[in-house]
């Protein structure tokens, strides 16, 4: 295989995720809220593509890098907070301008502020860190597996939107991933491990969100996996050794 057809199919995975993140910032100002989130969950998906089809290729560059940051940024950043906003305005009603649409602003510029820091940080230190652990919340699970899979959830279940307190809960959750991607926690890797049964786990969980996302299904499994593996990234992070 040519060399420049190597680094093209990993930086064509990025450039489709790039473009989807943008389509989801489109589709989610046209009213299609559910779409949008989909579309930033087709992204994440995308995203393990893009690092598998580098590292099978031995196409890892600077410029490969850099470009997926940007795509990032854009994809698990900008799109995700797009949507909450509009989730805010849509399914809980919350006025413009009024204190509430004002927090829930703050909440989504810092989430925004904080997954670019993560990403320049991650470009600058990636060599210093342990094997196999990132620092930080990873900003495609902050924005893929969590923010865009519980906007889907509020859209599909518009009784539950409309029972809890959106405006308060949803700045709570943007400041907290927000705080956890520039947060020094050590979070694993998805990679092959010596424990068969954590690669087990890993395998028949990227099989069933790649089914889930292509068939636009199943959002549930989606967040609360997500919820589960955060809350067991955390926990991972604070008991392991990292030397």
């Amino acid at each position: 295989m040519g060399k420049r057809l190597r680094y093209t199919i990993p930086n064509s995975f990025t450039a489709a995720s790039l473009l989807i993140g943008t389509g989801s910032i489109v589709s989610g100002q046209l009213g299609n809220l559910e779409l949008a989130g989909w579309m930033i969950v087709w992204c994440g998906l995308l995203d393990v593509m893009d690092g598998l089809a580098a590292r099978l290729l031995k196409a890892t560059s600077d410029f490969g890098a850099e470009f997926d940051s940007m795509a990032d940024l854009v994809a698990f950043g900008v799109a995700p907070g797009m949507l909450v906003i509009q989730i805010g305005l849509e399914s809980e009603g919350i006025p413009l301008f009024a204190p509430a649409f004002w927090v829930l602003l703050a909440s989504v510029g810092l989430f925004i502020l904080c997954g670019a820091m993560r990403l320049a940080r991650f470009n600058l230190h990636t060599d210093d860190l342990p094997a196999g652990w990132f620092s930080g919340i990873p900003i495609p699970g902050a924005g893929a597996g969590l923010v865009a899979t519980a906007c889907i959830l509020l859209v599909r279940y518009p009784d539950i939107a409309e029972s809890v307190q959106l405006y308060a809960y949803l700045p709570v959750m943007m400041l907290f991933l927000a705080l956890g991607m520039i947060s020094s926690i050590r979070f694993p890797k998805t990679k092959i491990r010596e424990n068969k049964f954590i690669n087990g786990f890993q395998a028949v969980n990227v099989i069933a969100a790649y089914y889930c996302g292509i068939t636009r299904s199943f959002p549930e499994y989606l967040f609360f996996m997500g919820l589960f593996l955060l809350v067991a990234g955390i926990i991972a992070g604070r008991i392991s050794r990292h030397d």
